[in-house]
């Protein structure tokens, strides 16, 4: 698995900033390795993170140039497994925590406003407020903050110039409950 190499903030040809839906796929196949090597202490951690890199990316497995990255996620996916000693099984178990919260993180942080649906749940937003049914958290509300950047909406020259406007960026959080 790769090292521990971080990719720095860039920005596409018409000076978008990228994200992980338009990074390159080498950025894309990379992090995931990365993290689970990172996660390899926490062998239960580091299975749960290549599982989601194979849920997330599943509509992609047909296409060739997805191939090795599936193989190498299921094989890194398995070997975790194996080294937490947990039977393969609990994996369909712990995972759908692990997506539906990224479903509330990318719906709360991006601002995605059609409910996204995973299994039997669906996340949705109403202004700052995330709807998760049915219900994960025991009737409660848990409110949520994240440190965030504050950046120009408009097109950068460079990711040198993104990088400096987040240099200079005003520090904030985004707030809001999940339900």
């Amino acid at each position: 698995m790769a090292g521990s190499r971080r990719t720095p903030p860039a920005v596409d040809a018409e000076g978008r900033v990228v994200d992980f839906v338009t990074a390159p796929l080498s950025v894309r196949h990379g992090v995931w390795p990365r993290a689970i090597a990172r996660l390899a202490g926490d062998a239960w951690a580091a299975a749960l993170v290549a599982q989601h890199a194979i849920t997330v990316y599943d509509r992609f497995r047909v296409e060739p140039e997805w191939a090795t990255f599936f193989a190498e996620m299921e094989a890194a996916r398995d070997a975790m497994v194996r080294a937490s000693g947990l039977p393969p099984e609990d994996i369909a178990i712990d995972y759908p925590y692990v997506r539906l919260a990224d479903l509330i993180s990318l719906t709360f942080c991006v601002g995605w406003t059609e409910p996204q649906r995973f299994a039997d749940y669906t996340v949705s937003r109403s202004a700052s407020r995330i709807i998760v049914t049915p219900g994960v958290f025991a009737g409660k509300t848990v409110p949520t903050s994240v440190p965030a950047i504050e950046i120009p909406n408009q097109p950068y020259s460079s990711g040198a110039e993104l990088r400096a406007a987040i240099a200079h960026g005003r520090s904030c959080a985004i707030t809001g409950e999940v339900r």
